[in-house]
């Protein structure tokens, strides 16, 4: 069905810009409303939702708008949420833990990137967010995962995701696992999500589907006073334009070439067949429209050395959001914070090998959070990782790759890798020559590793003894598992976004000041994750930032006099962008895929980082919700207020 009308051959993609520059209401132009409510989203993933819900506890009425179905990245994610102090499902696993514990641990990855003040008040609220979640039926389960791994089995739902248990963490702080997976196979996001989105339906929350948001509105002030956006038409075109949408998620990582002609007819139903409106919010505006992996250009301009990495979110992760707050003079940072998810255990007979740059140095404990791998491999050492096993581990590397030790999406790319990404070297000048690296350099690395294992000396990275493998014999094995292997692929996600005041949410500018009526939430803004991700963090920080930006926009919490602009000395012409907001580079125009970028000749990939998601995943519409069809000038009659 999806080849019923023809494509036509074009150089030029037709991906929308992300965010066109704002509308300036004037006299002319002030009563030119399709709809009205208190809070309008924009975005319906895991912020977004958990924003809806909590304006909506509030009293508020809300509007919320998804470009496609919902869901974004959470509903696609593992399902984990960050949480400690003390929760219930760790006292039922008969874990100990309390919040100053979490603060502590969390200080060391956070590194300042909130305040000191926020981060306590994220530690104190995780246990009633967790306890907030389940109201909203959000399934956890108390069965602790008894070792170390980057994701656990179907058999556990509660794990050590970050760096807990190694030097220098276990030292500032009492290990505890806070790792809470929601209870699903695989990847349960959609187990995460899905009881959300069910909760909003009940509430009677709107929700606009296929409403991409093109520009914010606002007054002369710049306050923002809405939301301008082009919605797909109801019936056949929004139907076909979900079911495209839906597939290319699902070929993406096995045929990137279908994906991007498919996201292609996406994008020209959209230029085709969707009508404009507007909706104004009286009280304020929440971005929640996830980060800015999906735009492969952005990503090149801002940080150029993650450009090679494999993106993990959805097309909505186009840096929308963002670019719609900077637009009316939001300010940025941390954008260059892109999280390298080099994850090698499972297996563990990986993870006790040893992983060494370009000159033949180790670098990091093996052991530690993918996250933290990546950052070191990108950082410091020009996005090289060479894993280095010996045969012993190799054959105990197939062992834990069988069907039941390990996740299918963990055990298929160590097969492939094992397989097809091995290098064979009988002894250490061969190991030197197929990793071309400096024999003596390797050597003396080599040699320290082994004494380490022994016992003889100390790990320079503290790794544990019982962790590491003796490989004085060959035959050895180079595994490229850098940021540009093409067998091995480097997730990555942004962690960077809009500053915001930490009590409200609220948008800030470049001078400090806020922004009226404008809030941004999950990757959408800075955030606890924003400096270093460990598992289940960005989820946790969606929750706490959604809830706060859609509790502090339902109450009113808008800004102060001292906050508010000088009032403009000239009234404006016409409706048109403000002269002293900034202009959006042709660099920050979306990508059609990320596939667009493979060089001719590159054979798909036949590894997913997700499990295969059903086309006829269905889509939960809040009931009640109707379209109202639209006249000439594609206008709604207003909602009864």
């Amino acid at each position: 069905m999806f080849y019923f009308f023809p494509m036509a051959n074009r150089k030029k993609s037709l991906a929308p810009k992300p965010a066109d520059p704002p509308l300036v209401l004037t006299k002319g132009n002030g009563d030119q409303w399709d709809a009205e409510s208190e809070v309008v989203i924009v975005g319906f993933g895991g912020a977004g939702a958990c924003a809806a819900l909590e304006a909506h506890a509030e009293g508020a009425r809300v509007l919320v708008l998804d470009r496609f179905h919902g869901g974004g990245a959470t509903a696609i994610s593992g399902g984990v949420f960050y949480a400690g102090g003390g929760t219930h499902i760790q006292r039922e696993a008969g874990v100990s833990d309390d919040a100053d514990q979490m603060f502590r641990y969390l200080s060391l990855e956070v590194k300042g990137v909130v305040s000191e003040d926020t981060l306590r008040d994220f530690c104190d609220k995780s246990v009633a967010n967790l306890d907030w979640l389940e109201a909203h039926g959000v399934p956890f389960e108390a069965t602790l995962c008894p070792y170390k791994t980057s994701y656990p089995t179907d058999d556990y739902y509660l794990y050590y995701s970050g760096n807990e248990g190694f030097s220098p963490y276990k030292d500032a702080a009492k290990p505890a696992p806070r790792g809470h997976r929601a209870k699903g196979a695989g990847l349960p996001g959609e187990s995460f999500y899905e009881p959300l989105r069910e909760s909003v339906v009940r509430a009677g929350i709107e929700v606009e589907y296929e409403a991409r948001a093109t520009r914010l509105v606002i007054d002369s002030d710049n306050r923002v006073l809405g939301v301008e956006y082009r919605q797909i038409e109801a019936g056949l075109w929004s139907k076909l334009y979900r079911r495209l949408h839906q597939a290319g998620i699902v070929v993406v990582k096995y045929n990137p070439k279908l994906a991007a002609k498919l996201r292609e007819r996406c994008f020209r139903i959209e230029a085709e067949h969707s009508v404009t409106k507007r909706v104004r919010a009286d009280k304020g505006v929440i971005l929640a429209a996830g980060g800015f992996i999906y735009n492969r250009k952005m990503v090149k301009e801002i940080a150029p050395k993650y450009r090679t990495g494999m993106p993990l979110g959805t097309t909505s992760d186009n840096g929308s959001g963002i670019l719609l707050g900077q637009s009316v003079g939001g300010k940025t940072d941390l954008m260059d914070r892109i999280s390298a998810w080099r994850f090698i255990n499972p297996p563990e007979a990986f993870a006790k090998g040893m992983i060494i740059n370009q000159k033949g140095e180790r670098y990091i404990n093996e052991f530690m959070y993918g996250a933290a791998v990546g950052e070191a491999m990108v950082e410091q050492n020009d996005g090289v990782a060479i894993l280095v096993i010996n045969g012993e581990l190799k054959k105990l590397a197939r062992e834990q790759c069988k069907p039941g030790k390990a996740q299918w999406f963990q055990r298929a790319p160590a097969l492939l890798n094992l397989w097809f990404n091995s290098k064979e070297a009988k002894s250490v000048e061969e190991l030197a020559k197929v990793a071309k690296v400096p024999l003596e350099s390797l050597r003396k690395t080599l040699d320290e590793y082994n004494d380490a294992a022994e016992r003889k000396i100390p790990d320079r990275f503290s790794k544990d003894p019982e962790k590491m493998h003796v490989m004085r014999k060959g035959p050895y094995f180079a595994i490229n598992a850098g940021i540009k292997s093409k067998r091995f692929p480097c997730p990555t996600l942004t962690l960077g976004g809009l500053v915001v005041d930490e009590q409200t949410g609220q948008v800030r500018r470049d001078d400090g000041g806020l922004i009226p009526g404008l809030y941004a939430a999950g990757r959408n803004a800075v955030g606890v994750c924003s400096r270093q991700y460990v598992s289940g963090l960005s989820i946790a920080d969606c929750v706490y930032s959604g809830r706060r930006a859609g509790g502090a926009a339902a109450r009113g919490d808008l800004y102060t006099a001292k906050d508010a602009p000088n009032p403009t000395q000239t009234e404006t012409a016409e409706a048109g962008p403000l002269e002293e907001l900034p202009v959006l580079s042709e660099a920050q125009v979306a990508d059609p895929s990320p596939e667009a970028h493979e060089r001719k000749g590159r054979r798909a990939r036949t590894e997913a980082a997700y499990p295969r998601q059903a086309l006829n995943r269905t889509i939960r519409r809040p009931g009640g919700t109707t379209r109202v069809p639209s006249s000439g000038r594609g206008r709604l009659s207003k909602r009864a207020t």
